[in-house]
């Protein structure tokens, strides 16, 4: 029975939590929580929808670019004046749809857009990516569908904001709508440029193959699929580019197979190699030598950035570094001394190469190139072909050195003798012998192998310093840079406007600076949009620069390179003479150079001979001469092209020799003593010992013998406090091959 003092009792006593009333009130939350997100993102996605339709809603079809159908993007030499050249005065003959070639319909789609025929004109995921990469910091990407690019080619610019990017998105999906697909794709395929100066398919299609677009193969049509991707880069007149344009040729090819255009024995078949190209009609723009300054100034612009439509279409004033007075000497110097050589040896000057290139030396600016008589006939530029730099590249075996704590008045072994170790002696031109000590300044200036030999054995990891040496000063690593003790003899391959660059780096005071052939690039507005900002770097101790080019001179003044002593300025350079032993015993002569420097421009002058640059020179050797040396047409045609090149400059003094590595300086009351130097009788070779006496400094003046080994100075290349340091004695040996 119940109290009657209590009554009923509560379900929920006042002041009493329970979990039942927490758990609801929590409920209640949630749902004001969600139901406020819900609100928001109901009405973000009104706002999206409503910016979207007023964004769609307003957007009209601008009038077609009509300037970038006609603009000519204009070269000009460093004058900004001068015309060089030009890119592209547009080449287009629009089709229909109805008489464009199935098979390129069906290879731009595979290769641009498989979902074309049922996008709504965009790419979702593709402007995903883009603005995922603009929130990260990086630059406005693609991700354009055909309909995409095709606005953005006929109706805007190729700037790439979010802004032109956002009205490109709303263009593409209200062209989709207002036009067929058919129209659309017919509009791109009479509009992207597929290089060579061809705008659409016609005219790619004769450019190419020298066939109207209604004849395409399938691998034609293939090809121009790829080359659309980017034409500088599958231009196949570029030998290099060909194993590129392969691998994005397959890709297309493949890719019309998945989408059953072509059966998988057909993508088998057509796979194994491209298509053939014939001779077509030459376009004229890159005739005679200025194309190759072209070529260069297109790659340039490539690697700056700009797309292929903005070089060959965008309407750019290009202001290249190329002076016209210049380039004229470098033409006239290669041809005239090309044809000199081949009329006199009675051989076809087409057969011998002729190679020029030359840079400022405080800027990096090429001055002038010759890279070969026509571009059209031959797209190789020699003056960008490495190939074996013989004595040139002694030079970074002297810098090397003196790096690694040697002097210039060190001495070495002038005689023929074998390395330890090496089965091979190392002998000098002719076998001459210079004798058991030869001071670096003399061995530079007569070009003596066995004391190079010698100095680059006396390094620990000589080869490797000297390597290391020459990439710094500017020279790229390529073919022939083997690790062995004869390097400086110039196996290793360098192209004349590399070497012209790193010798700069020399005369520069050790100081690089890379080479470029673009000074600044405008728009259609004159406003500049590139300026050349080359990177100087150290590359080598300043005293160091000054030894290596004193002993460059000498080479001028008394040594293989007496011919450009007519430019009647001071001038320090190389001579290079490459020999090659042949299965029979024979040698041939493969190259041949001179490389020099004033204060204000660097030069090198490599010949050639041979389709493939590695035929025999000796076929063209002057008259009396027994080879084809360095010191003979190669200095001949530097020392005409540098007299019309270094006209109005001033005659500039180089620095006094540091003697790095020296406690005491070469007085001029030390003992003189007669040695033989090269002359120019064409009797002999330029580079070959004949009696006529100079003065040279002997070392050291106390009147001890060189020849006795001694402790490497501590502090390589640093200064002249440093005690003298002797080499080690040599054995001798028999002769063997090498040149000076």
């Amino acid at each position: 029975m119940a109290d009657p003092h209590w009554g009923p009792v509560e379900e929920n006593p006042r002041g009493v939590r329970t979990r039942r009333t927490t758990t609801t009130r929590g409920r209640r939350w949630a749902r004001a929580i969600f139901a406020t997100v819900g609100a928001l993102a109901i009405l973000g996605m009104i706002s999206a929808i409503a910016v979207v339709g007023y964004g769609y809603s307003t957007t009209t079809l601008p009038a077609a670019n009509a300037d970038f159908k006609t603009a000519t993007t204009l070269v000009y030499y460093n004058d900004g004046k001068s015309e060089l050249g030009n890119f592209a005065i547009q080449n287009r003959t629009p089709l229909s749809f109805d008489k464009m070639p199935g098979t390129m319909k069906q290879a731009a789609v595979a290769a641009e857009n498989r979902t074309f025929w049922t996008d709504q004109g965009i790419s979702i995921r593709g402007m995903v990516r883009a603005a995922w990469t603009i929130a990260r910091g990086g630059d406005m990407q693609g991700g354009s569908t055909i309909t995409q690019q095709y606005i953005k080619i006929l109706y805007l610019d190729s700037e790439r904001t979010l802004t032109r990017k956002f009205r490109e998105l709303f263009l593409a999906y209200k062209i989709n709508k207002e036009m067929s697909k058919q129209d659309i794709l017919a509009g791109y395929l009479n509009t992207i440029y597929y290089g060579h100066g061809a705008y659409g398919v016609q005219a790619a299609s004769k450019e190419y193959f020298d066939i109207d677009a209604k004849k395409l193969t399938v691998p034609q049509a293939a090809f121009l699929a790829t080359v659309v991707n980017n034409p500088s880069m599958y231009d196949p007149s570029e030998k290099d580019n060909r194993s590129r344009i392969l691998s994005r040729y397959r890709y297309v090819i493949t890719s019309m197979a998945e989408m059953g255009y072509i059966t998988p024995a057909q993508a088998a078949s057509y796979s194994q190699k491209l298509p053939k190209f014939p001779k077509t009609p030459a376009n004229q723009r890159y005739g005679g030598p200025k194309g190759f300054l072209l070529k260069m100034v297109e790659r340039e612009l490539s690697a700056a950035g700009f797309d292929s439509s903005q070089i060959s279409g965008g309407g750019l004033k290009v202001t290249t570094t190329f002076d016209k007075d210049a380039q004229a000497a470098a033409v006239d110097a290669a041809q005239q001394y090309t044809k000199l050589s081949a009329r006199t040896a009675g051989q076809k000057a087409s057969r011998l190469h002729a190679a020029l290139a030359s840079v400022d030396v405080n800027s990096g600016e090429v001055i002038a190139l010759y890279g070969g008589p026509n571009f059209v006939r031959n797209s190789r530029n020699w003056a960008t072909t490495p190939r074996p730099t013989a004595s040139t590249f002694k030079t970074y075996a002297l810098a090397a050195g003196l790096k690694d704590g040697f002097s210039l008045l060190d001495t070495f072994n002038g005689n023929t003798w074998t390395p330890p170790g090496d089965r091979r002696p190392v002998r000098n031109e002719f076998s001459h012998q210079y004798g058991q000590s030869v001071d670096l300044i003399r061995a530079t200036s007569d070009s003596i192998n066995t004391a190079f030999v010698d100095l680059t054995t006396q390094m620990d990891s000589g080869a490797r310093k000297i390597m290391k040496m020459a990439q710094a000063a500017g020279a790229p690593k390529g073919p022939g840079w083997d690790n062995n003790d004869r390097i400086p003899l110039g196996t290793a391959e360098v192209s004349p406007l590399s070497q012209a660059s790193a010798y700069a780096t020399f005369a520069n005071d050790g100081v690089a600076v890379p080479d470029h052939v673009i000074r600044d690039v405008k728009d259609r507005k004159g406003r500049i949009v590139y300026q050349a900002q080359p990177e100087k770097k150290r590359a080598v101790n300043e005293d160091i620069a000054h030894d290596v080019t004193f002993a460059l001179s000498k080479v001028v003044e008394q040594g293989t390179g007496r011919t450009v002593q007519t430019l009647d300025r001071p001038v320090a350079g190389k001579t290079g003479t490459k020999d090659r032993k042949n299965a029979d015993g024979s040698s041939d002569i493969v190259s041949a150079w001179f490389v020099a420097y004033t204060k204000q421009i660097s030069t090198a002058v490599m010949y050639v001979a041979g389709n493939d640059g590695n035929g025999d020179l000796d076929k063209y050797a002057r008259p009396g001469d027994n080879t084809f040396f360095g010191g003979t047409y190669p200095a001949q045609t530097w020392a005409s092209y540098m007299k019309a090149a270094t006209k109005g400059q001033a005659v500039k003094q180089f620095p006094e020799p540091a003697y790095v590595n020296r406690d005491e300086l070469p007085q001029p009351s030390q003992t003189i003593k007669e040695t033989q130097i090269p002359t120019d009788e064409p009797t002999q070779s330029t580079e070959a010992p004949q009696p006529e006496p100079r003065q040279t400094w002997t070392w050291p003046p106390n009147g001890s013998q060189p020849g006795n080994s001694a402790t490497k100075p501590n502090n390589p290349g640093g200064g002249r406090t440093l005690p003298p340091r002797w080499r080690r004695s040599q054995p001798t040996g028999a002769p063997t091959g090498g040149q000076g």
